[in-house]
């Protein structure tokens, strides 16, 4: 059924048979596009005058959303032969296909009071078929924005068959000042750089904000007391509880865990940092690692089973894999320079790293046993690497050179294409990806 589709595709896809299928296609997608999928995407109808606004502003961002990604690419409407006019009208695809659209979205808008009503179809322009069923979705008229990237999101699953990933927020440190007296506050957002609310103020030094898995609370390292301590934030209420640790103690880079009941870190105690593992409802810790070198930026395997981490037992900082209770761990990463701050891919695939050799920073990929690495980017500095809910695009910080340097979040797709700044103001750094909002 969508076989003319599908050959445009082929560049993206491991070896392997693949079939087209009633509903969602399924593909999985592991290099760059070499010629992305075009599509048409016209105004969304207004159903009733006060969605004018909103049916215009909706469809625009679903097109911002797909074309983003690298994967698609519109179909300006001057090239247009038909017009949508309303929702339920049929098709015309003779005059789609004559302008080379390969995928049409059309979309309807409706608004009472404060309520909002966003439904859309997709179809196949080449086999005149709809694409799954139509969809619809209801929210306020100041979650705009939420109903837009819902609909991209299914768009953008349907066509691919991967998860989608617009309808999420990203945790971060928004930066301001020079950089020798850089003020920090945690700030969050939509993953696109819209709707930007602060968390906490500039009147301490805060680090490496993380998510929770369903995105309810944050995790980040605060100077406040003029250690490094964890603190635990309630995103709704901006309430806020701290890990305890003994005097003169050090504790940073947490995680939570898979369940969001336990967080694993670093301590540092007498000049020993190692790994350890705190129930946040009892209190109770308990180390991971037991050796005289750094352990540090311990990231859990999507299944809760394995810790991804980084140590300089062999003499410089390389990637290590043990198991979430500890115990003997095994080296991943063997190539020059560098490794650390290494998060799992939420598809188990895959750990993103930060690299730094011969005077340059990277962001980087490679399987669990450390075979297949690629680096995606290269810089001044680039560091930190967050992994989008699909497993599909990842932010990072990156920062300019010189007393004047900057801090900018970035993200790139993981075949190392569609490198792009998230558009912010001021500085920014630390990003974190939640995941896909309820």
């Amino acid at each position: 059924m969508m076989k003319r589709l599908l050959t445009l595709l082929v560049a993206l896809m491991l070896a392997g048979p693949v079939s087209a299928q009633n509903g969602p296609l399924r593909l999985t997608i592991t290099d760059g596009v070499i010629e992305p999928i075009t599509f048409a995407a016209p105004s969304f109808e207004a159903e009733n005058p006060a969605a004018q606004q909103a049916a215009s502003d909706i469809s625009r961002l679903v097109v911002q959303d797909l074309a983003g990604t690298g994967l698609f690419r519109e179909v300006p409407a001057v090239a247009f032969i038909s017009q949508v006019s309303s929702f339920a009208q049929p098709v015309a695809f003779p005059d789609w296909r004559a302008i080379n659209a390969q995928a049409l979205v059309v979309g309807a808008v409706n608004v009472n009071g404060n309520q909002l009503t966003v439904k859309f179809r997709l179809y196949d322009v080449f086999s005149g078929q709809e694409l799954g069923q139509g969809l619809q979705f209801a929210g306020t008229v100041d979650g705009w924005r939420r109903m837009g990237h819902k609909v991209a999101d299914a768009v953008y699953s349907r066509i691919t068959g991967e998860g989608g990933y617009f309808d999420s927020r990203v945790v971060f440190v928004s930066e301001s000042g020079p950089k020798d007296n850089r003020q920090k506050r945690l700030a969050i957002m939509d993953f696109d750089g819209a709707n930007v609310q602060f968390l906490t103020d500039s009147s301490s030094i805060v680090l490496a904000p993380r998510f929770s898995p369903n995105g309810d609370r944050v995790l980040y390292t605060s100077f406040e007391s003029g250690f490094p301590r964890i603190n635990v934030l309630n995103v709704a209420n901006v309430g806020r509880q701290q890990l305890q640790t003994a005097p003169g103690e050090m504790a940073f880079s947490p995680r939570f865990s898979r369940d969001g009941r336990q967080v694993i870190y670093s301590l540092s105690n007498g000049g020993n940092t190692d790994i350890y593992r705190t129930d946040l409802a009892t209190g109770q810790h308990v180390r991971l690692t037991q050796t005289p070198s750094i352990e540090t930026a311990p990231s859990l395997s999507p299944d809760g089973s394995q810790i991804v981490f980084e140590s300089d037992r062999s003499g410089n900082q390389q990637l290590y894999i043990m198991s979430a209770n500890g115990g003997e761990a095994r080296r991943i990463s063997f190539g020059e320079g560098r490794y650390g701050t290494p998060v799992w891919s939420p598809r188990g695939d895959l750990v993103a790293f930060t690299k730094q050799n011969a005077g340059r920073f990277h962001i980087g990929v490679m399987r669990i046993d450390g075979s297949e690495e690629r680096l995606l980017t290269s810089s001044f500095l680039d560091e930190g690497p967050t992994w989008s809910p699909n497993g599909r695009v990842i932010m990072f910080s990156r920062e300019t050179q010189g007393a004047g340097g900057t801090s900018s979040v970035y993200s790139v797709d993981i075949s190392g294409r569609n490198l792009k700044a998230v558009p912010l103001q001021g500085g920014s750094s630390d990003p974190s990806w939640g995941p896909l909002q309820p």
